[in-house]
Parts: structure tokens; C-alpha cells; sequence
């Protein structure tokens, strides 16, 4: 049994099926009828330990349009506020008879502590943990990039089944974000060049084996990369001492010198395209300008990632032996 960890898990070939499968996912739903009725009979519960708008609501979506029965599962109001641990919890889902778990978790490794701990045999699928990684969210924001760029009539025309040749620019709270470790390394294996922007105080220990550019110079850097796609990261407050934390002077030097405002994105390439995973803190790591732009992908992430997360259900429940390696 195979299950769905990591973003650098995933073989180019593979990737390359995810997003080929989400494609067919996607034209289903323009449909009168969404549903499919292909994991019908099985069960998926989405295992929330933190918070979640977008990412709960959206594999909650993907499964129910494939006809599987979904139980949502919040850590608050459960035995989890109880003392419960997470493998009495497995134990508990397993003998109930589900047929996988997507999990969020607010400490990292637990989802591969589920998958290989022998408390389920079910597949497991990371929806988040810690500042480790967020391989779903990787997966539709290279969906979405692809759409625009193999599609573009000014785009530089990638190799149309993954993203080479793409120049990518990822800004803001690295130190704190699953999405970047994930993007970049979903990316370099889709071809991708990608350039990491940010302050040297949110930078995690240990960049240098990453398979990006590191820059503290956000002017310098759109301008050296010529991007294709600008993601900007959200200053994930929460995970702060406090509204800075000492990680920036300010709110406002922090706009100044790493948001992304309409001076910053009239310089862009014309078919570059604005990304944002959400949720966005506007005015600081973006500006209204930039966010309600034409050029803003940031409510098409949110649709694309239904059609992801259908695609990584269909391949893990209902694949049989097509995939091996990071899925399967």
C-alpha cells in the first residue's frame, strides 16, 4: 500500500500522470452532473488537527464527487482534546473500516508516522504538516502554472507535459512554509528553475540543499529570473512570537522591500502569471492591486485543487497497479 507523503517523493513520471489524470478530472466538472461514481462503496475521513478552510473543503469536494462517503474529523470537540494519541485515533478509524485518511497535523512526520507506523493499511494522504510539506498544494499550483504557460499565446513554451524551461520566483515567510519546500521540490523535478526571495531571517537552516536560487533582493531578482509565475508566500503571523516576531522591522518595510505591489507587477514579463496559496495577508506580502489583477491565479488554485486532490484519490483508492514509487 502506498500512500502520498511528499512532494519529493514523486518521480517526474509520476507528476507528470497526477496532473495529466487531474486534467481529465477537471473536464468532468464543467458538467451539469460532477459526480463520478467512481470510489463509490468507499470511505475517506479528512484528519484535521489544525485549522483549515481551503484544503479541508477541497479534499471534502474532490472525494464526494468521485461518489465516496466523506467524515470530516476536527481535533477540537474529539477525544483528541481528551489526551487521545494519534495511533489510538488510527486504531479507532481503522476498525471502523474506512479505506483512507487524508491528514493534517500541526507537527511534522505525522503523516508518515501514520502511514508506517502498522495502525491502518490504508492510504494516507499528507494535507499539510508542520513546516515540512504540502505535496497537494505543490501538485495545483504546477497544474495551474501548466495551464497557463503550455496554453499562453506570450509564453515561453514549456515542454507541455511538465514545466521545463519554466522560471518561477517564490517570495516571503519560507522559514514557516510546507508550500515552498513543496514547490520547489515538485518543480525542480517538473523542470522548473525556481528562485527563493526573502528576508535572510526567514530563511530555513540548510537552503543550500535545496534545488533553487536563494536571493534578498526581490527587484534584483524578478529582474535577473524573468519569471513565468511569481508565487508570494503568506507571513504566517501565527507561527510569530508576535505580529513581527523580530523576524522584520515592520509591516510596512516588509511591503517596501518583499511585497508584491502593481509598480513590482507592471516589470513582470507580459505572461507572467501571480500566485498565492491563501490565506493572503493583503497589504503586506501582496497588495489589492496585484491580487485582483488579471494576471492573479489565486481563485483558479483553489478550483484547480479539486480537480488535483480527485486525481491523487482516483490514483491511491482506485488505481489499482498503475503507479508505482510516490504514488501507487
Amino acid at each position: 500500500m502506498r500512500h502520498l507523503l511528499s512532494a519529493a517523493d514523486l518521480s517526474l513520471d509520476e507528476a507528470v500522470l497526477i496532473l495529466d489524470t487531474a486534467e481529465a478530472m477537471a473536464a468532468t466538472q464543467g458538467r451539469a452532473i460532477k459526480k463520478l461514481p467512481t470510489l463509490r462503496g468507499q470511505t475517506v475521513v479528512n484528519l484535521f488537527f489544525e485549522d483549515s478552510t481551503r484544503t479541508r473543503i477541497s479534499f471534502e469536494a474532490a472525494a464526494k464527487r468521485l461518489s465516496a462517503d466523506v467524515i470530516n474529523f476536527s481535533a477540537k470537540g474529539s477525544s483528541v482534546s481528551k489526551g487521545e494519541s494519534l495511533k489510538d485515533t488510527a486504531l479507532t478509524l481503522q476498525a471502523m473500516g474506512i479505506d483512507g485518511v487524508v491528514i493534517r497535523h500541526h507537527d511534522s512526520g505525522a503523516p508518515h508516522r501514520l502511514a508506517h507506523a502498522g495502525w491502518i493499511d490504508v492510504p494516507v494522504l499528507n494535507a499539510g504538516d508542520g513546516t515540512h510539506q504540502h505535496p497537494t498544494q505543490a501538485l495545483l499550483d504546477a497544474f495551474t502554472m501548466r495551464r497557463h504557460l503550455t496554453t499562453g499565446q506570450d509564453a515561453p513554451a514549456p515542454d507541455g507535459s511538465s514545466l521545463g524551461g519554466a522560471s518561477v520566483v517564490i517570495v516571503g515567510d519560507v522559514l514557516h512554509s510546507r508550500v515552498a519546500r513543496s514547490n520547489v521540490q515538485l518543480l525542480h523535478t517538473l523542470g522548473a528553475t525556481v528562485t527563493i526571495v526573502a528576508p535572510p531571517t526567514l530563511l530555513p537552516v540548510g537552503m543550500e540543499s535545496w534545488p533553487c536560487r536563494v536571493s534578498y533582493d526581490l527587484d534584483a531578482a524578478l529582474a535577473e529570473a524573468r519569471p513565468d509565475a511569481v508565487m508570494m508566500l503568506r507571513v504566517q503571523r501565527e507561527r510569530m512570537s508576535s505580529a513581527g516576531g523580530g523576524f522584520f522591522p515592520s509591516p510596512q518595510e516588509y511591503h517596501r522591500r518583499y511585497g508584491l505591489d502593481g509598480a513590482r507587477l507592471r516589470r513582470l514579463p507580459a505572461h507572467a502569471i501571480v500566485m498565492h496559496p491563501g490565506p493572503m495577508n493583503r497589504g503586506l506580502e501582496i497588495s489589492a492591486d496585484a491580487a485582483d489583477s488579471p494576471r492573479s491565479t489565486i481563485v483558479q488554485q483553489v478550483a484547480n485543487g479539486v480537480s488535483v486532490r480527485m486525481a491523487v484519490l482516483y490514483l491511491l483508492l482506485a488505481g489499482g497497479e498503475k503507479t508505482t514509487g510516490g504514488i501507487s
